[in-house]
């Protein structure tokens, strides 16, 4: 008898829009490898971006917010699994799917800790350090409510493990280090690359939704580029990314070269032409995408230390983590003239690849965890009193706002 996952999804997974778009992706992949039957349900509209989830045999579903109506549907769904995807699906559902079925294990993807990345914009905001005062914020409080109420929660950054075991003492077996779950690089794909004679330029890449993306474009602009661009005249900046606005096309410039691209329809062409990738990331949190995307093409990187973290463990980077400007533009130039060392870098991102991110080695990892917890959810749930504590008071509170708000829907 195959089992049953119900994935509640924040968005409709956009894989080539953001990195959290190929991670919920990767996510079903690898719950297909585990023979489950999926039923992926979310709230939200649909974009042109989002995959056709049906055309890999997932069963796709409108659900309403606020709305008993998901009380019956996922009874009759009853599934074994269910995953929210980002916390706040959790809030909004999660009380529904512990009363109509209370033995289902209940996974948060986290993503990132959003409320780490609002902390870090905070200080940033209000050029201060970063310190404790930030992170204990009140999304830090509904956010790690939430990773608790759950019998498991995937976290993509070890970085991020090390803040919820220390800051906040989540206990760790209710957390699962699930990084990107990527193939392995050949030798076979490595020599089919863009050389560096063939490439030219600067890249970087990014969903426009995201403020971080925004801010290191429009410090690129601002203060990096022109750096760059005075030691190397004929070089241009590539800027690509979804959901690009007015605020964000405005910053093109032709006569500086720095071009402002939009959404890229294929990120593997677009960073195999491109000699160097630039990712000056000033706040965020969890992995990023655009650095495994230049990884993967063979593009080194130069960036921030809030870009790289979680990223490269004991391994060296694919290339230099500078946050002064100066310094990250001298590096650039440098990796931009420098083959040798080009090659070097370039290197180090295909063992990266290879190594802290090999799907088969977490997927088996995972896949223990899981079947551990479905198969033991009583004794799992033992351990977390409280989680049992806070899944109590959230079902008194958010239950009777949600219906108060459906009886003034009527």
């Amino acid at each position: 008898m195959r089992k049953h996952l119900l994935i509640i999804g924040f968005v409709w997974p956009e894989p080539k829009s953001s990195a959290a778009g190929s991670r919920m992706m990767q996510l079903i992949h690898f719950f297909q490898s585990e023979n489950y039957e999926i039923t992926f349900a979310s709230s939200c509209a649909k974009t042109d971006n989002a995959v056709n989830l049906e055309d890999l045999g997932i069963k796709q579903e409108f659900i309403e917010l606020n709305d008993s109506s998901f009380n019956g549907f996922v009874k009759d769904l009853n599934p074994e699994v269910v995953m929210f995807d980002r916390f706040m699906t959790e809030e909004q559902f999660g009380w529904r799917v512990a009363q109509e079925c209370p033995d289902a294990l209940r996974i948060l993807d986290t993503e990132d800790l959003h409320s780490l990345r609002k902390g870090r914009h905070q200080a940033f905001k209000d050029k201060q350090p970063y310190s404790k005062a930030y992170l204990f914020n009140d999304m830090a409080k509904r956010e790690i409510a939430s990773i608790y109420r759950c019998d498991l929660s995937l976290m993509i950054s070890e970085a991020e493990i090390e803040i919820l075991t220390s800051e906040f003492k989540v206990p760790e077996h209710i957390l699962v280090y699930l990084p990107f779950l990527l193939d392995n690089i050949s030798v076979e794909q490595i020599q089919k690359l863009s050389k560096f004679e063939e490439r030219q330029d600067f890249i970087t890449i990014g969903n426009f939704l995201h403020e971080p993306n925004y801010n290191a474009v429009l410090y690129l602009k601002e203060t990096i580029w022109p750096l760059i661009k005075k030691q190397l005249p004929q070089a241009e900046m590539h800027v690509y990314g979804a959901y690009a606005s007015q605020k964000v096309n405005q910053l093109n410039n032709t006569k500086d070269g720095f071009l402002i691209n939009g959404f890229a329809e294929d990120v593997h062409q677009v960073m195999q032409q491109a000699k160097v990738c630039l990712a000056p990331l000033r706040f965020g949190a969890g992995l990023k995408g655009k650095l495994v995307d230049a990884m993967q093409n063979g593009t080194p990187c130069i960036m921030s230390s809030i870009a790289a973290e979680g990223m490269f463990g004991d391994l060296e980077p694919n290339g230099f983590i500078e946050d002064n400007p100066e310094q990250f533009a001298e590096k650039a130039v440098e990796l931009y003239q420098n083959k040798v060392l080009w090659k070097t870098k370039q290197q180090n991102g295909f063992e990266i690849i290879n190594t802290r991110f090999n799907a088969e080695f977490h997927q088996e990892t995972f896949s223990k965890v899981l079947n551990e917890a479905v198969e033991n959810l009583e004794q799992h749930r033992l351990n977390n009193f409280t989680g049992q504590m806070l899944q109590h008071h959230l079902m008194q509170s958010t239950k009777f706002m949600s219906k108060w708000i459906e009886e003034k829907n009527k």
